[in-house]
């Protein structure tokens, strides 16, 4: 049940929290929550064909290899030490100071090659230790070498997001002690001065993303720069291919010199080896290469064995007071909790963040919160990525620049706000948490609409739970509607903006026509505290695809309206309205229900009142005259006018917020 600042009172409050009690105590939701957010883990035997490939994935590469047989991770760990006399004494002693003493699995397979100079395909997951695995041998030639010329660049490392090229980059710095010059090129940054700097230095490495090295290989003096190499890495390569760079890494490959006369050394680190790969392999790797995989194949991928659960909420303007309310259960269970919640989109993340962090500040007591996403400057998600690996409890919103890729130490909980597009990013977003084998939980807030990711993804193992109706749900209620107040307009602007133009790229997958993603929108918009929705540009409307839907505010035109008749209406409203709580945007009184409609349909009957009264509220009558239909807190119906084009688009009242 949902009450605003406006609605509690000293006499409504105690009677709510007893039914609340009460609806509880039947549901045995609050003795038992956090154990019915734990679905039973799967036998391999339970796995989908599709997933079940995936984790056993051993691609047959058509080219004479050496085979090392998988690492199962049941030998014990060989330190670095028993590399002295291999590897370069300026190295191990760095390897000493980052406080590494035994090596991984993958590190031990790669440094014990028998020659680190072979050419490798390695298989390993993130966050396993690939990056050392790599750099060790490839900075160990570079150093030996006795004719390096340090005005060119020896290794050149290709990486799919700047996150993973900075942390490679910084890795490389500290195995060095930078006495190697280690240049990035990657986007957000400010490419002319860095490549102005990367021009006159002297970079011996160079770490990149594939889209801004081609903008680099444009420079005449970036390819001559790059006319000695010694080594290059292709890391994450599969994610490289899923992002689309497959056309911008055959173009690099094309301009820089070719492995055949120069003789460059090969390494290819890859979770998976589609066929895709394939096609790369000999231009990057020489027919005798050494295969090498870390990947148990008899493991249960992380997605299998992570509890995962769906919470169920009636409407958009639900999921911030659940998601908050649950925040608060999460953090009496576990004090230190460290949680990443994703969003569809930046804006939204970064909505979020002002929500929860110090701008509104929602979050519960001693959890800090960080924000990562698209729209933050480089040096700004470089500063962030450390602060959250270091901390030790804390809240991230992200989008999905993290959803792969990214290794934060220790997260308890990954929490989604909707679905995500595509099931390979739910994927990786429950991968976030119980990494290295420990212990960790995914769980998804969903309207009704986004359950059906649920209901067509029967192959994950989602719990879906009953809907959250924890007592202290009205307290949550309160605190988001005050934190809405502090969050600056503009970020609700942006947010509600990017909240359409997700929604219009789902919609097909949501079930939705035009209509009713603006209708989805507009709830959002209430449900950020709006009396009137956000104006939205002409040119991005059209771009939407949206352009003569009614119910935008277009800038400076006012509301569009749809043509008057019964051909306008998007369907009738719900036969009976939900109990007494928030409906679009207005905060509904505990003891009436209200009716929900669709614009130009008829609205519902009143629904039942929270305390077990009937709820008032007639059926209204829409369509052919487009007037709102729907059943009032009060019981009579709310309407723009008997002869109305459009429904109104402001609330009652100031009070309510949410």
């Amino acid at each position: 049940m949902f009450l605003s600042p406006a609605c509690i009172s000293q006499h409504t409050l105690p009677r709510v929290l007893n039914l609340a009690l009460r609806q509880t105590a039947q549901q045995n939701i609050i003795s038992s929550f956090t154990r019915q957010l734990r679905p039973t883990r799967p036998s391999l035997s339970t796995l989908s064909p599709l997933r079940a490939a995936t984790a056993t994935a051993t691609a047959t590469v058509e080219m004479a290899s050496v085979q090392i047989p998988t690492a199962t991770g049941g030998s014990e760990r060989v330190p670095f030490s028993q590399l002295k006399g291999r590897i370069a004494p300026q190295l191990l002693q760095n390897i000493e100071k980052m406080g590494l003493t035994h090596m991984s699995p993958v590190q031990e397979q790669v440094l014990q090659m028998s020659s680190l100079k072979n050419d490798c395909l390695v298989q390993a997951k993130t966050g396993t230790g690939k990056t050392i695995a790599f750099l060790l041998p490839a900075l160990q030639n570079i150093l030996t070498a006795p004719d390096l010329q340090r005005d060119f660049v020896a290794l050149l490392v290709l990486a799919p997001t700047r996150e993973l090229a900075q942390q490679i980059a910084d890795e490389c710095d500290k195995l060095t002690g930078r006495t190697l010059d280690c240049h990035i090129a990657v986007g957000g940054t400010a490419k002319e001065s860095r490549l102005k700097k990367f021009l006159n230095g002297k970079p011996t490495v160079l770490v990149a993303t594939p889209g801004r090295l081609i903008d680099y290989l444009s420079e005449e003096e970036t390819r001559h720069k790059l006319s000695k190499l010694r080594c290059v890495v292709l890391d994450e390569a599969d994610r490289m291919l899923d992002q689309g760079f497959a056309p911008s890494i055959k173009r690099i490959l094309q301009q820089i010199p070719k492995k055949q006369v120069a003789g460059w050394q090969g390494m290819c680190f890859s979770a998976t080896v589609p066929n895709e790969i394939q096609q790369f392999l000999p231009l990057v790797l020489n027919k005798n290469h050494t295969r090498i995989s870390t990947i148990d194949p008899n493991e249960t991928p992380t997605v299998d064995r992570i509890p995962q659960s769906a919470i169920p909420i009636e409407s958009i303007s639900d999921a911030l007071p659940v998601l908050h309310s649950y925040l608060m259960t999460q953090k009496k269970a576990n004090p230190q909790l460290k949680a990443v919640i994703f969003s569809g989109t930046a804006r939204h993340a970064g909505l979020l963040y002002h929500v929860f962090g110090p701008t509104g500040g929602a979050a519960p007591k001693g959890l800090p919160c960080f924000q990562m996403h698209s729209r933050l400057s480089q040096p700004a998600r470089t500063r962030t990525i450390e602060e959250f690996k270091t901390a030790e409890a804390g809240l991230m919103f992200a989008s999905d620049v993290i959803g792969r890729g990214m290794d934060f130490p220790d997260i308890d909980l990954v929490i989604q706000m909707g679905f995500p597009p595509e099931k390979a990013q739910y994927v990786h977003r429950v991968g976030r948490t119980g990494r290295a084998g420990k212990s960790g939980e995914a769980t998804m807030i969903l309207t009704p609409q986004e359950m059906r990711f649920v209901r067509v993804n029967k192959d994950f193992p989602i719990r879906v739970t009953e809907p959250f109706n924890h007592p202290d749900l009205p307290r949550s209620v309160t605190k988001i509607a005050e934190a809405l107040e502090k969050v600056p307009e503009q970020t609700k602007n942006q947010a509600y903006t990017a909240f359409l133009g997700f929604n219009v790229t789902i919609a097909r997958q949501l079930g939705l026509q035009p209509p009713d993603v603006v209708n989805l929108a507009n709830d959002f918009a209430y449900s950020m505290g709006y009396e009137e929705i956000p104006e939205v540009e002409q040119k991005t409307v059209s771009k939407m695809g949206l352009k003569g839907v009614a119910g935008l505010r277009i800038q400076g035109k006012g509301v569009s309206r749809a043509a008057p008749g019964p051909n306008n209406r998007t369907g009738g409203g719900r036969a009976q309205g939900g109990p007494g709580r928030m409906q679009r945007g207005k905060v509904v009184d505990p003891r009436a229900g209200g009716g929900q409609n669709n614009y130009g349909g008829g609205g519902g009957g009143g629904g039942p009142a929270a305390d077990g009264s009937n709820g008032g509220g007639n059926r209204s009558q829409g369509g052919s005259n487009n007037s709102r239909g729907g059943g009032n807190r009060r019981g009579p119906r709310e309407s723009t006018g008997a002869n109305a084009e459009e429904p109104s688009r402001k609330r009652p009242r100031r009070g309510a917020q949410v």
